[in-house]
C-alpha cells in the first residue's frame, strides 16, 4: 500500500522537481559545452575548446580524396573555421594508403600538420586487428619504451615523414618560426603523436602542440612517460563510447607490458535527461588512463568514432585509397616510381603563373 503525504508536501515536491528541471534547462541553454576540470597538473597543457573545434576541421579535411580541391583549399570541408588556410605541401603515400598535409593557418599564426585516419570501409577489420596487436618495436633512445610497429612504420618508414619535415622547413622560410600544431584522427592521431615527438626530439622544434581525436594507444607505460615529458603540450580528445581509444587493450595487472595512453585526455560525453541533454568535456588526470574518463564506459561504438563535435571524420566516398586529381595539377606534382605524390606550394604557384600566361595569349 502506498501512503500519500499531506497536500502541502506534495505541492512542495512538485515545485522542487519543476525548479530542478528549470535550472537544468537554463544551465544547458546558451552553453554549448561545459568544461569540467579535475586533477589538473599545471606543468601539462591546458585545454582550449575553441582550438579543438578548429583542429577537428583540419582532421576532417585531410580525408578528402580530391587532391586538386584539397590542395587549393576549395573542398567542401575547406571553409568555416579553417577558411584561408594555405597548404605548403600535400603528401599522398599511395603504396601505404596514407595522406597528410602541411600548411599555414594565418588566424592561428601557426603551421598545421594533419594526418588522415583509417578509411571507414575497412575500419571494422582494422579494429578487429588492433585487439591482437603486440608491442613489437623498441623506440630509439628510450630504454624500455616499446611501440606499435604499424603506427611507427606508417610515420617513420614511408614517404610521409620526409615530406612533412621538408614542408615544415619551407613554411618557416616563408613565414618565420611559427608554432606547430599537429592533428589527426584515429590512425592519423597515432601518426600525429609520432610526428610531434619527432619534431621535438630530432628537429629541436619549439612550441609544438599535438591534439588528436579518437586516437588508439601507441606504446607502453615507459613510452607514455617519455612522451609526456618531451611533448607536454598534448591533448587526446575522446568521444563517448568511441571504441578506438580502448585499443589495443590496456591490462591494468600488467602495466609495464601492456599498451598505455599518454596524457592528457579530454573526454566528451553527454549528460542530462530526455531532451535536456548536453555535452560536457572532462579534462582528465595526468595518468593517461584516468578510470573516470573514457575508461569508465564500454568502448563499443564505431559511430562515436566517426563524428567529433558534430564534424564527420571519414572519407566522403567509399573509395579504397583512391584519389582524384586534375591532370593539369598532376603535371606540376612530384610522383615517384611507386605512385606516391607530393604537391608543393611552389608547384601550384608555377602552375597558376603559366595558366595566366596562357590565358593572355588566347
Amino acid at each position: 500500500m502506498v501512503v500519500a503525504g499531506p497536500p502541502e508536501c506534495m505541492g512542495r515536491r512538485r515545485w522542487f522537481i519543476l525548479a530542478t528541471f528549470v535550472c537544468l534547462f537554463a544551465f544547458s541553454c546558451g552553453t554549448e559545452l561545459k568544461v569540467e576540470h579535475k586533477h589538473v597538473d599545471h606543468h601539462l597543457t591546458g585545454y582550449n575548446h575553441t582550438l579543438a573545434k578548429i583542429l577537428v576541421e583540419y582532421a576532417s579535411a585531410v580525408y578528402m580524396s580530391d587532391l586538386t580541391q584539397l590542395f587549393t583549399w576549395t573542398c567542401s570541408r575547406c571553409s568555416g573555421l579553417t577558411e584561408g588556410f594555405e597548404i605548403i605541401e600535400l603528401i599522398v603515400d599511395v603504396e601505404h594508403c596514407l595522406q597528410s598535409f602541411v600548411g599555414v593557418a594565418k588566424d592561428l599564426t601557426a603551421i598545421v600538420i594533419a594526418f588522415r585516419g583509417t578509411q571507414e570501409h575497412s575500419i571494422q577489420n582494422w579494429i578487429e586487428d588492433l585487439y591482437w596487436k603486440q608491442l613489437d618495436v623498441n623506440y630509439p633512445g628510450m630504454p624500455d619504451a616499446m611501440v606499435h610497429h604499424g603506427f611507427y612504420t606508417a610515420y617513420h618508414n614511408s614517404t610521409i615523414r620526409p615530406g612533412i619535415l621538408n614542408a615544415v622547413e619551407r613554411a618557416k622560410e616563408y613565414y618565420g618560426d611559427l608554432d606547430i600544431m599537429v592533428t589527426g584522427h584515429s590512425m592519423g592521431g597515432a601518426m600525429a603523436s609520432f610526428c610531434g615527438l619527432d619534431l621535438m626530439v630530432n628537429t629541436k622544434a619549439k612550441n609544438v602542440q599535438v591534439m588528436t581525436f579518437g586516437q588508439p594507444r601507441v606504446g607502453n607505460a615507459a613510452f607514455a612517460s617519455y612522451y609526456s615529458q618531451l611533448v607536454p603540450n598534448t591533448i587526446r580528445v575522446t568521444n563517448e563510447h568511441d571504441i578506438v581509444p580502448h585499443l589495443p587493450p590496456y591490462y591494468r595487472y600488467f602495466r609495464q607490458k601492456t599498451y598505455h595512453h599518454f596524457p592528457r585526455e579530454v573526454w566528451l560525453h553527454n549528460i542530462g535527461v530526455g531532451s535536456l541533454v548536453y555535452q560536457v568535456e572532462v579534462v582528465c588526470d595526468g595518468s593517461g588512463e584516468d578510470p573516470d574518463c573514457s575508461r569508465s564506459v564500454a568502448g563499443n561504438s564505431i559511430a562515436d568514432h566517426l563524428v567529433y563535435f558534430g564534424v564527420e571524420l571519414m572519407c566522403e566516398s567509399w573509395r579504397s585509397c583512391g584519389i582524384v586529381m586534375d591532370s593539369l595539377v598532376s603535371e606540376y606534382g612530384k610522383t615517384d616510381l611507386k605512385g606516391n605524390i607530393v604537391l608543393s606550394r611552389d608547384s601550384i604557384l608555377r602552375m597558376k603563373t603559366e595558366m595566366n600566361v596562357g590565358e593572355d595569349h588566347v
